[in-house]
């Protein structure tokens, strides 16, 4: 396969599309960011990456907390009118007809609107070049009701979250597979084992 050269770049691709809420009670905003991800499962630890231009950025130092919502595909707008405009002019909350929620563990309000959110404490913020990474402590998370079985167990896909790839926003497909399904042992067929002899 041949493969063209485009030097150094940030071309990872799907990343997610969340809309990230922040403040308090005096203030609150929203922004959308695709810099955000997983970085420990045990002490739970995410980050987002923020240019220190953007609105949020002194809210979020400010309170050291933010709230990382996740985004269905039918939100997608939503999510996007969230990155472009700037919270210094326009009341994102109210525009965009979504309800500020109290989160457990910060002050800062989740998307009530969005199926999860992910209530984040900033430990650390670390200049990375053209945005800062907010490293950050998982302190909860809340999921919608819906997206749970008769179990407990949570399907996420239920939620048909969206994804961002290269200036553009696509809707996740279809499952292809459980962690763990290329190790998996097929299960032996149910039926005939008497090598052709029948016991009836």
């Amino acid at each position: 396969m041949a493969k063209r050269d485009l030097k150094g770049g940030a071309l990872l691709a799907p990343v997610p599309a969340v809309m990230v809420s922040v403040g308090d009670e005096n203030e609150k905003n929203i922004l959308t960011v695709a810099w955000c991800g997983t970085v420990s499962t045990q002490p739970p630890k995410t980050y987002i990456s923020v240019r220190p231009s953007r609105h949020s950025y002194e809210i979020i130092r400010r309170t050291g907390e933010f709230v990382i919502n996740l985004v269905p595909a039918s939100m997608a707008k939503t999510a996007d009118y969230c990155g472009i405009y700037t919270g210094k002019k326009v009341d994102k909350f109210q525009k965009c007809a979504l309800t500020p929620a109290p989160c457990e563990g910060v002050k800062a309000p989740a998307i009530a609107e969005c199926p999860v959110s992910i209530a984040c404490r900033v430990t650390d913020v670390i200049p990375m070049g053209t945005h800062d990474m907010f490293l950050a402590d998982v302190l909860s998370v809340e999921a919608d009701e819906a997206l749970f079985d008769e179990k407990g167990a949570l399907h996420l896909e239920k939620a048909g979250l969206c994804a961002y790839v290269h200036g553009a926003y696509f809707k996740l497909g279809g499952k292809i597979g459980n962690f763990g399904f290329s190790a998996a042992k097929k299960k032996k067929k149910r039926g005939n084992t008497s090598h052709g002899k029948s016991k009836d």
